[in-house]
């Protein structure tokens, strides 16, 4: 008859204890590169973007007015130009930046 799991890993754990093998290596050794500080801003990007998008979708879906009433809502607020412009790049620099990225990975 065979041996579960957990004899399994008390096996290997044993052994790997007797011959003295190192663990490995965690995330917090690597010393960050620019290469991998990309790689991860394109992977969180990506995702916002994702998600951004789902929740844009589900919301037109289930909100009960056409978009042109909550736009002319937020028109209503007379927010200043400072906070308008901060929110359009907050929107377009995930975009560029993700869809920039996937072009320089591409070439």
């Amino acid at each position: 008859m065979g041996t579960t799991a957990k004899e399994e890993m008390s096996r290997f754990w044993e052994k790997n204890t007797k011959s003295n093998r190192p663990l490995s290596p965690h995330v917090s050794i690597y010393k960050w590169s620019l290469p991998m500080a990309m790689s991860i801003t394109h992977r969180g990007t990506g995702v916002a973007l994702s998600l951004g998008v789902s929740l844009f979708g589900v919301a037109a879906l289930v909100l009960p007015q056409p978009f042109p009433h909550y736009l002319a809502m937020v028109k209503s607020l007379s927010l200043g130009p400072a906070l308008i412009y901060s929110a359009k790049f907050a929107l377009a620099l995930p975009f560029s930046y993700h869809t920039w990225n996937g072009v320089r990975h591409l070439v």
